[in-house]
């Protein structure tokens, strides 16, 4: 078989294993928000879904949800543009999952001789694919206020376009220090240098310990950017008034399922940036003289221990899944633990104090790496 076949269906194999992990994992999560939130507030959550009698701690809940807004009646207000109306919540939900396509969910592999990356497409510049594709969300939330013909889903729009425009300024100035540190764009890279070395010789040359201030700039401005409490003011759910206020069924699904697969994909991000993606501290991989190749933790302190190659694999890809669990449940205790924003805050919080210091942070990191 050509090389070119070979790459193709190594392209289509990740994109399946790619959307089902996605997919299933933002289903799991609209049970996972509630469960969590349920427990930090001591009461039992969703629970009541059962098949036959069958319970299990409430996760037939998603099944229910899907099959509620499968057969939910899709209205669509009269005097409205149907087709905006339609396209809206494709563009939300298709943008959302196409930032995927070049974030690493593991590290590469060796199958019949070939070796296939974790990226679907490895490109050289994917950072830049992100900011674009992931930039392309606010026409879904303007187009969905402005065609629904309501003075109040139009007021919501306008609410997201100015927080996720604004946001997106600290979101990319957060990203470029890393991009300083790290000199390329390319995800996999940002993660293979953080195997160069440690910092006083025990610390992993992660984001996180390299750009400290851009990793806490991040967050805020990502979750701004995702319109989630406490920067939900475009949707201002318990006070029905958002920009797709007007949606039902299915299409206000897909608006709440993109919600879950942007958290999916910042946590993802967050965890290839500033967390070393599947790197696992003082996990090393070599060759001895004879080339054969070795998997072993090799301790700061002195000392290794050898595993094997297959463990070493999967340590990695346990990593990866770890850090981006970790993040989500982050995100989802600080959904529920901080109130809403006014907006003039959110405003003042993006313009006033984040910016400035994501603007002081680029000078700092220009100003060591030109000294260094």
């Amino acid at each position: 078989m050509s090389e070119f076949w070979i790459n193709l269906l190594a392209a289509l194999a990740k994109m399946g294993i790619m959307i089902s992990i996605v997919m299933g994992l933002a289903t799991l999560l609209t049970w996972v928000e509630r469960k969590q939130s349920a427990i930090m507030q001591d009461r039992l959550g969703a629970n009541r879904a059962d098949i036959f009698g069958f319970r299990i701690i409430g996760l037939f809940h998603p099944f229910a949800d899907a099959i509620k807004m499968i057969t939910k009646e899709d209205f669509v207000p009269p005097f409205s543009d149907r087709l905006l109306h339609t396209l809206a919540p494709v563009i939300a939900f298709s943008t959302a999952l196409m930032v995927f396509a070049v974030i690493p969910l593991g590290p590469s592999v060796v199958i019949a001789g070939h070796r296939i990356t974790g990226q679907i497409a490895n490109i050289n510049i994917g950072l830049l694919y992100i900011f674009a594709f992931g930039g392309l969300a606010v026409y879904s939330a303007v187009i969905a206020g402005w065609s629904s013909n309501n003075k109040y889903t139009l007021l919501g729009a306008v609410r997201a376009s100015a927080q996720m425009i604004s946001y997106e300024v600290c979101l990319g100035l957060s990203l470029i220090g890393a991009i300083m540190i790290y000199g390329t764009y390319d995800l996999t890279n940002m993660v293979a240098q953080g195997q160069s070395g440690y910092i006083l010789g025990w610390i992993p040359r992660w984001g996180l310990f390299l750009q400290p201030l851009a990793a806490l700039l991040f967050l805020p401005a990502a979750i701004a950017e995702n319109k989630r409490i406490p920067f939900d003011l475009p949707e201002c759910e318990s006070e029905i008034l958002g920009f797709f206020t007007e949606y039902s069924g299915l299409r206000a699904g897909m608006f709440m399922f993109a919600e879950f697969i942007e958290l999916i994909a910042v946590a993802a991000l967050f965890s290839v940036v500033f967390l070393g993606g599947w790197l696992v501290p003082y996990l090393t991989w070599g060759a001895d003289g004879a080339n054969i190749p070795w998997c072993a933790f090799q301790f700061p302190w002195g000392g290794m221990w050898y595993i094997e190659m297959w463990v070493g694999k999967a340590l990695e890809f346990g990593a990866l899944f770890f850090k981006i669990a970790f993040m989500i449940y982050f995100m989802i205790l600080i959904r529920w633990t901080l109130p809403r924003f006014r907006y003039d805050q959110v405003m003042k919080l993006g313009w006033k104090y984040l910016l400035p210091l994501a603007m002081l942070n680029l000078l700092v990191t220009g100003v060591v790496l030109v000294v260094m």
